[in-house]
Parts: C-alpha cells; structure tokens; sequence
C-alpha cells in the first residue's frame, strides 16, 4: 500500500553514538539491524509516526544530517536560500524577488546502510544549499563539508574527502540520468585514466525531516583520488601548479582573480558538426558577443601571474587547434607558453597533440554526444592542466557534470536522434544559437574522427551502454519504495515548478516509472543512432 509521507516529520536515526534522545543499542553482533528505528518528532501543523527500520531503510542507506544549532527557524538554511546570481537574475523579471544567499550551517552527519550498520556517527561538518538554477526549486541539491576526511559508501574506491555533494534530481521525474550518465563516463574515461564522480542513491533526512532521495556524488576538486593535478602550496605564486577549469557562462560570479574570458581567435567562426558537412551554416563560440561565456578557476591560485599564464595558455591551445584544423598549420609554445608560432618539423597533428589530451576530448564528445547536455554552450565543462613536476602541460578534459536537463529530458535530440554536442544549439531561452568551441573546432580532422569512431566501438562492442540502459530499467525496479516516498514528500513528477522546461514527451509522464522508462527508451534509440554514425 502507497505509504504517505508527505509533510511527514521523521526524527534522526538512533544508534549509539548518535545525539538526541536515547535508543536501542542495537543486536549482540553490533549491526542494530533489528533494533533501529526512525522515531518521529512532533512539529507544527505536522503529522507525527514511528517508523520502523525494515519499513525505510529497506532499499538504500539513509544520511541523518543533525543541526547543531535547535531554533525553531533553523532548516531555513536548506529551505530558502538561492545563489545570489539566480536571485539577480530572476528579480530582473520578478521584481521584488528576495531570498538569501546559501550558508553554511554547522551540523552532524550520520550514514546508514541498509541493515541498519552505522557507516558515519555523528561526524561534524558545515552543510549548504549549492548549485545555480537548481537552488531555485523547492528541493535544493547540498553541499556537506566534513571536519575531518571520510569514506562514503565505499565511492571510488573508498577514498576518504572532507567534500561531498547531496543532488537533489528534482528536475528529473525519473531521478536516473545524472547516475546512469556518470556510470558510463566513469567506464569511457577510465579507460584513459580520468577521472568522472562516482555517486549512489541515499535518502536524507534533516533534523528528522525526511527530505527524500538525493544522489550522493563526488565534490570536483584538486586531489589525486579526484583531479590529480598538482596542487600549490597556500600562498605559492609560481606558475608551475595544476589548474582546474570549468568553461562557464557564470564566470563573472568568481573574483578576478578566479576568472577570464578568451575570444576563441577573435570569436572565428566553426563549422558546425552535423552529419552533412554544416549544412553551409557557420557558428561562432561567443555567438557574434551574444553568448557571454568564460572561465571559472576552480582550483586555488595566489597570484596575477597565475591568472594571466593559465589565461594565455588556453587561449594559445584554441588557437593552435584552429589553425590545424581550419588552416592546416603548425603552432607551437615558446619556452615560457606565452606565445605560439609556426613550426615547419611537426605536422598540424602533432602540434595539437603537443597542447591536448585528445583522447580526453574525444572521451567527452562521446559523453556529450551521448546524453545531449542541454548546457554544452554554457556552462559545466571542465578541463585541467598539469605544469607541475611530472605534469602533461597539456589540456586535457574531464569531469563530466549535470545532466539532468539532458538525455532527452529538455527539447534537445527529444528524438534521440541528431548531431548535437558539436552542432550549433539554442540558447536555454532561444534568444540566440552558440556552439561549444572546444567539441567542435577539430570534428573536420579525419585523425581525430577516427579516435572518436575507435573509441566509440570500444565502448559499444564492450557493453558500456547497455549497462547504462540496463541501470535506469533496474534502479527504477530496485530503488521502487524509496522513490515512492520521495515523490509522496515532493510530488515534483505532477506539480513541478521545472515543468515547463521539459520537452513534451517528458512531461507527459507521471510517475517515476513512467518516467525511467521513457527515459531508458531514449537511451535506446540515442544509443542506435550514435552506433550507426560511429561504429567502425
């Protein structure tokens, strides 16, 4: 029977070591299993229950984020805050529009697995509303910063980090593409030693709040279990560090020292990649100054000359791309990669391979291609560079990100058919069409269109995507329960404020069923064309 739990108030789980009131200790094995329970906690205008473990904690592991602080107005820190540029944003239309900006608020964090096993107890850290558009909807995607490193869920290995994220997937009915697309990245860029999140399901419950399912991910950072590149020393100035970018239409909310803008060889137009030559159209990556988009420093940096030699570096690199491929000619760095000139003792070829991981481009084509990330234009795509001991000084592209808007979800490939990730794409609102300089600028290079048609089989012959398929299908029959009692607090699949930015086919389904299922159909048939273009 359909159990309702919306609005229902769950106090945190108790086990030894957990604060509040007091519990069971749990079996003579230690593993509480069948002791546990999820008591409820009385609230204004709220219902109240007691909740046994075997009726919640019965398909995923639970995180119990504990406040420190007991006002009464406490959980307004992952209730109401929007990031300050979204508020701008908005209230530019919706005058009067208000809302604070995310802070962190000191708590204790608890993770449970399935049989009731403490995995985390009480572990202290800050925890915060994060992300863009997303902190606009009603259930907010967090950031959990612990005081000391931990483990969770055994994810990548096990590697313990202060930095977690909590994704809400509020904008995906079916709660699965972020997972499923991060799954198949993980094996694709594997395959060349890079990095993408790992990340599994939990439910969450906050202040004994049940605030449903969250996809528990991996925080992108400079770490050798993460982005390992070489991570300067506080207050080090030299230019002999990794850094870590992301190509971002929301650059100008960093400082001046954690952004810049390049001009894509004074914003030259591309040939846009659709399975018949351009079709004689032209794209620009700015759009003719439309499209205001740069770069995020992710990573720390303490000086202007680390800014200005990172700056000029990927500028150098896009233009030694595109006089390889529009050009047919050779560039190359001087000693010091501030500035490029023609060689005539390598071949347009090598000259990019000199500058860029090609096979990490190629890997996120794939990616792109395959999911149809509605932000390629945008924002959320990541590259790095190592001029560290040891490092590649070479450009080189990972971490895949935010794909919830994507595979089908959004008018974007909604067929799953069609050239995308290289092609000229609309803006989120159609004022403008733009394209992403970094897919695109080399697709007319038979030598790396081969890399990718290579690399594409790899995948297919290996069963990457029907793994992939056969997730979205099988979580959705596994993860049924905890679904259910997301949808039954949020109801996000029938009354969704992100609703009218989805394509008509995702709209139209009403449950996470519906959803998962239309979801895994499009993979289907995504995955049939991209195998028809790029199969050897």
């Amino acid at each position: 029977m359909k159990r309702k739990l919306l609005s229902l108030m769950l106090a945190c789980l108790m086990l030894t070591g957990c604060g509040g009131s007091s519990s069971s200790t749990g079996s003579e094995s230690g593993q509480g299993s069948s002791a546990v329970q999820i008591s409820s906690k009385e609230t204004d205008n709220e219902n109240t229950a007691s909740v046994q473990a075997a009726d919640f904690m019965d398909v995923m592991p639970v995180l119990s984020i504990q406040t420190e602080s007991d006002d009464k107005n406490v959980l307004d820190f992952v209730k109401k805050p929007v990031a300050e540029h979204v508020t701008k944003s908005r209230a530019s239309w919706d005058h009067g529009f208000k809302a604070p900006v995310p802070y962190y608020e000191p708590c204790s964090v608890s993770l449970f697995d399935t049989d009731g096993k403490t995995l985390i107890d009480s572990v202290s850290a800050q925890v915060k509303v994060r992300g863009n558009w997303t902190t606009m909807y009603n259930k907010k995607p967090l950031r959990i910063k612990f005081d000391e490193k931990q483990s969770m869920l055994d994810l990548n290995g096990g590697a313990e980090l202060k930095n977690w994220l909590l994704l809400a997937e509020y904008k995906d009915g079916s709660m699965l593409r972020n997972k499923a697309a991060l799954a198949a990245a993980n094996e694709i860029l594997g395959e060349d030693g890079l990095y993408a999140s790992d990340a599994e399901f939990v439910e969450v419950t906050i202040n004994g709040e049940y605030f449903g399912v969250y996809l528990l991910c991996e925080y992108a950072q400079i770490n050798k279990n993460r982005i390992d590149i070489t991570k300067p020393e506080e207050g080090y100035e030299g230019t002999d560090i990794g850094y870590f970018l992301e190509y971002d239409g929301y650059y100008y909310t960093e400082d001046e020292l954690h952004s810049f803008k390049t001009y894509y060889n004074t914003d030259a137009p591309l040939t846009p990649y659709d399975g018949n030559g351009g079709s004689n159209r032209t794209g620009t990556p700015l759009a003719g100054g439309k499209n205001n988009v740069g770069f995020s420093i992710k990573s720390d940096i303490y000086s202007k000359a680390q800014h200005d030699f990172i700056y000029h570096f990927v500028d150098n690199v896009y233009n030694i791309m595109y006089y390889a491929a529009y050009e047919n000619k050779a560039y190359a760095f001087d000693e010091s990669f501030s500035e490029i000139h023609e060689v005539s003792d390598m071949t347009p070829q090598e000259a990019v391979e000199r500058v860029v991981d090609v096979n990490s481009l190629a890997d996120m084509y794939i990616i792109s291609e395959l999911t149809c990330d509605a932000d390629i234009y945008w924002s959320s795509f990541f590259m790095y560079a190592d001029f560290g001991e040891g490092g590649s000084k070479r450009l080189t592209f990972g971490n895949p990100w935010d794909f919830d808007s994507g595979l089908g979800n959004k008018d974007r490939c909604a067929s799953g058919e069609g050239y995308y990730a290289a092609n000229i794409v609309p803006d989120v609102n159609g004022n403008y069409r733009s394209i992403n300089p970094w897919l695109a600028v080399l697709m007319y290079c038979d030598w790396y269109t081969d890399i990718i048609r290579d690399k594409w089989t790899s995948a297919y012959d290996g069963g990457v995507f029907t793994r992939m398929i056969d997730m979205v299908r099988g979580d959705t029959k596994t993860y049924a329960p905890a679904f259910e009692r997301n949808y039954d607090k949020w109801d996000n699949i029938r009354h969704n404020e992100a609703g009218n930015e989805l394509c008509r086919a995702a709209a139209a389904c009403k449950t996470q069923e519906e959803c998962a299922e239309y979801l895994a159909s499009w993979l289907d048939k995504r995955v049939a064309f991209m195998n028809e273009c790029w199969h050897k």
